[in-house]
């Protein structure tokens, strides 16, 4: 059996780590005063915007964690070390904010049948500091999205709550000059609805990953072709991709060739052009010797 040993882990460099850290620290203040007034004003849509924003914090510590828990060590018990501990964690995550938005919605269609005045000049003025806080946050991770999956996540998710923020805005702007209390409910529904699209689509990979299923970011069919198109390749089988956390995928695969010469080359060139082309960054191969039956390809 031939397995390559040469497991490289991406590394969050200072700078995208102070990102991170700095990120979770702004909007964990900004997450508490917009609770504060929201609850003090009895804005529906400021706190459904601050529960959204508590789940910004979150996804930021999760893709924080996880990085930490790549450079825990393997043990005899946990041969991957730590690494699945952000699958748990975005599954919490998505059953936290699930039961989050579910009681902002319930509590948004009860103020729809009896509206309440709100003061829509502090709805303002708070979701106003939140374009500022998300949309500078965005800035931090701007320069790093195009080589961090974790880094793009946490762009295109600040950049928008900017957006959502700016929708709080709007309506408060609406009933400061028309003096429609239920617009503020109905924000609060849209932002939940918004979290509640974006929690599923989360609690959907969480799941899959937690049941080792290939992930969405990865088409198996170009797995495969850059396995089958390789030199020297004559058959595969026992094709497994999985996730063994939220940014590292793990591969095995058992193949037959047309010689056996060099073989350790071949596994260093085929576990780099894995790498390159499908991101898979963990990849064990075994070679067989024999006639293997092509019926079994797949």
């Amino acid at each position: 059996m031939e397995q390559n040993k040469k497991h490289e882990h991406a590394t969050l460099p200072g700078s995208k780590g102070r990102a991170f850290s700095l990120g979770i620290i702004v909007n964990s203040a900004y997450t508490v005063l917009e609770l504060l007034f929201g609850f003090m004003i009895g804005s529906m849509s400021l706190v459904a915007d601050a529960v959204h924003n508590l789940s910004d914090v979150l996804s930021l510590a999760v893709a924080w964690i996880a990085e930490k828990l790549t450079h825990r060590h393997p043990t005899t018990m946990r041969t991957y070390g730590m690494k699945g501990g952000s699958i748990l964690a975005a599954l919490i995550n998505a059953m936290l904010l699930l039961v989050a938005m579910g009681a902002i919605i319930v509590e948004a269609i009860g103020r729809l049948a009896h509206p309440e005045p709100v003061q829509a000049g502090l709805v303002m003025a708070v979701a106003g500091i939140g374009i500022l806080i998300n949309g500078g946050t965005a800035l931090l991770f701007m320069s790093g999205r195009h080589g961090d999956l974790n880094v793009r996540g946490a762009f295109l998710h600040m950049a928008a709550d900017a957006g959502v923020s700016l929708g709080v805005v709007l309506a408060g702007l609406l009933m400061q000059f028309t003096g429609w209390t239920w617009l503020d409910p109905v924000m609060s529904l849209v932002v939940a609805f918004v979290v509640l699209w974006a929690t599923w689509g989360l609690l959907r990979d969480a799941v899959n990953m937690a049941l080792a299923a290939v992930p969405r970011s990865l088409d198996p069919a170009q797995v495969a072709e850059v396995i089958r198109d390789y030199p020297t390749v004559r058959s595969y089988h026992d094709l497994h991709i999985w996730s063994i956390s939220t940014t590292d995928v793990a591969l095995t695969v058992h193949l037959e060739r047309t010689t056996r010469e060099g073989n350790d080359a071949f596994l260093d060139g085929l576990t780099e052009a894995l790498r390159q082309t499908c991101a898979i960054d963990h990849v064990t191969i075994q070679i067989e010797c024999g006639n293997f039956s092509t019926d079994n390809q797949y």
